[in-house]
C-alpha cells in the first residue's frame, strides 16, 4: 500500500484494503482474547490466595463473556475457503405448488433481509418477479458485507415449510418447498472465460415498481448461457449497460458455484461418501403446525421459536454447519 501507484489501480486498490482491514480485525480479536485470558488467570491466583465472593462472581462473567468470544473466533477459522471474504448473490425460487410456495418464497426473502440487518450486512434486490396472487416467482438480492458468501453458502439448498395455509379455506396443514442458492461476487480481474457465442442477452423492460423510465424503457437484461442452461437476469439498475454488467457477474458467481460442486461431488466419490447436501436437497424444515420447530438435517440443529428464526436468528444454524464440515 506504500507502493506510489497503489491508487492508480481503485478497485484493486479497494480489494486489498478490504482484506488489510479483515486480517487487522483477526488479529486484533486473537491479541484481545489473548490478553483476557492472562488477566484472568492473575485473577484466578488472587482468588487461590484469598478467596473473595464478589471476585469470584466477576471472574464468572468474565469467563461467559470470554468464552462467547472464543466460540466466535471458532467460526471465523472455519471461513476460510475460496471466495468466503467475498460479497455474494442469494437467489430464491419457490417449488411446486402455486401460491403457497410463491408465499414461502417471499417469507425466506424477507428472513434474509432481517438476517442481513443482524449482521450490519448491505443488501440491495436486484431482480424481483411477483406472484399472481401473493409472494414471489422469484429474487436475488446482492450482499455486501464480512464474510457474507462464507456464511450464507451454508444456506444453497430446498427449504421446506409445514402450516396451516392462509389460502386454504378448510384450514388444512401445507407443505411447501423453496430453493436457495448462493453465489459468491467473482472479482474482475480473476479470469472466468465466457464466450461471446455462449450466451445470449435479451433487453426488456423491467416490471414491478420502478421509478421513472424504468419501466417504460427496455433497461432489464436477461443473459442465458447455453452450456450450462443457466439464465440471469438484473433488472433493479436505471440503465441497461449497469444492469448487464450486473447480469455478467452473477453469471460468473454461478459458474463458478456450478464447477466448485463439480469437484466436491467427484471427491466425495474418490472418497466413498455421500453428502447428501448437494443444493436440489432437503437442508432445512420449517413445522408451525401442529407445534413449532426449526430443524437443519445436515448438522440436526434445532430451534422451537421458529418465529424468532423467521425473524432472521438464523446464525446458530450457519454456525452448526461450519462446525460440521
Amino acid at each position: 500500500m506504500h507502493n506510489p501507484d497503489f491508487w492508480n489501480d481503485i478497485e484493486k486498490a479497494n480489494y486489498l484494503n478490504k482484506e488489510l482491514t479483515l486480517l487487522k480485525k483477526e488479529t486484533s480479536t486473537y491479541n484481545n482474547l489473548n490478553k483476557e485470558v492472562e488477566a484472568n488467570k492473575e485473577v484466578l491466583e488472587l482468588l487461590e490466595l484469598e478467596y473473595s465472593e464478589e471476585l469470584a462472581a466477576e471472574l464468572e462473567n468474565e469467563l461467559k463473556h470470554l468464552s462467547t468470544n472464543i466460540d466466535d473466533l471458532e467460526i471465523a477459522t472455519l471461513l476460510n475457503g475460496e471466495y468466503a471474504s467475498s460479497d455474494c448473490y442469494l437467489e430464491i425460487h419457490p417449488g411446486a405448488g402455486g401460491t403457497e410456495s410463491c408465499d414461502w418464497a417471499n417469507m425466506l426473502l424477507r428472513m434474509y433481509q432481517r438476517f442481513c440487518d443482524k449482521m450490519n450486512y448491505k443488501y440491495e434486490l436486484i431482480e424481483q418477479q411477483s406472484g399472481e396472487e401473493a409472494g414471489i416467482k422469484s429474487a436475488t438480492l446482492h450482499i455486501k458485507g464480512e464474510y457474507a458468501y462464507g456464511y450464507l453458502k451454508c444456506e444453497s439448498g430446498v427449504h421446506r415449510l409445514v402450516r396451516i395455509s392462509p389460502f386454504d379455506s378448510n384450514k388444512r396443514r401445507h407443505t411447501s418447498f423453496a430453493s436457495v442458492s448462493v453465489v459468491p461476487e467473482i472479482d474482475k480481474n480473476i479470469n472466468i472465460e465466457i464466450k461471446d457465442e455462449d450466451i445470449r442477452i435479451d433487453v426488456y423492460c423491467a416490471s414491478g415498481h420502478g421509478g421513472q423510465g424504468v419501466n417504460t424503457t427496455p433497461s432489464a437484461v436477461r443473459i442465458t448461457h447455453y452450456p450450462s442452461k443457466i439464465v440471469v437476469t438484473c433488472q433493479n439498475e436505471r440503465s441497461q449497460l449497469q444492469n448487464k454488467e450486473q447480469a455478467m457477474k452473477v453469471l460468473k458467481g454461478k459458474l463458478y458455484r456450478l464447477e466448485a460442486e463439480r469437484k466436491e461431488k467427484e471427491l466425495a466419490s474418490l472418497k466413498g461418501i455421500n453428502t447428501g447436501i448437494d443444493f436440489g436437497s432437503q437442508i432445512r424444515s420449517y413445522v408451525l403446525e401442529p407445534y413449532t420447530l426449526v430443524k437443519d438435517t445436515r448438522s440436526n440443529f434445532e430451534m422451537g421459536d421458529a418465529d424468532k428464526v423467521l425473524d432472521g436468528d438464523i446464525k446458530p444454524f450457519i454456525d452448526s454447519i461450519l462446525k460440521l464440515k
